[in-house]
């Protein structure tokens, strides 16, 4: 049995989309930019993303990104924080947890309607 303690704030639900990361930065205005690599996002609410890369990501950095979730003409422009990083075993890839930053609350909306159209699926 599972004892876990749920802590998320938001339901997570499970997405399909590719983001594309050209530059990371932190608040000390360190950056890593040229990266140019490939994330595959594999989860969504409304509090941020779950996603999976072959990259190594540095923890407490920050990116922007445009999210486009299913119908919704919409697109969501966020700056995103990666608060955690851990290896997914038997793969190359890592895992990683995100949180969306400085996000207006009207637009959960997007996230709701999202919610609704997986749920018809």
């Amino acid at each position: 049995m599972d004892n876990r303690i749920e802590k998320r704030r938001f339901k997570r639900m499970k997405a399909d989309l590719t983001l594309q990361v050209s530059s990371l930065f932190n608040q000390d205005n360190k950056s890593v930019v040229n990266l140019d690599m490939p994330i595959k996002v594999v989860n969504v609410s409304k509090s941020g993303i779950g996603f999976e890369s072959k990259s190594i990501l540095p923890i407490d950095f920050y990116f922007n990104a445009a999210l486009k979730l299913g119908s919704t003409p919409d697109t969501l422009y966020s700056v995103v924080k990666i608060i955690r990083s851990q290896p997914i075993e038997g793969t190359d890839l890592f895992s990683y947890g995100c949180e969306f930053v400085g996000m207006a609350p009207i637009l959960g909306y997007i996230f709701d309607e999202y919610e609704s159209e997986i749920e018809e699926e």
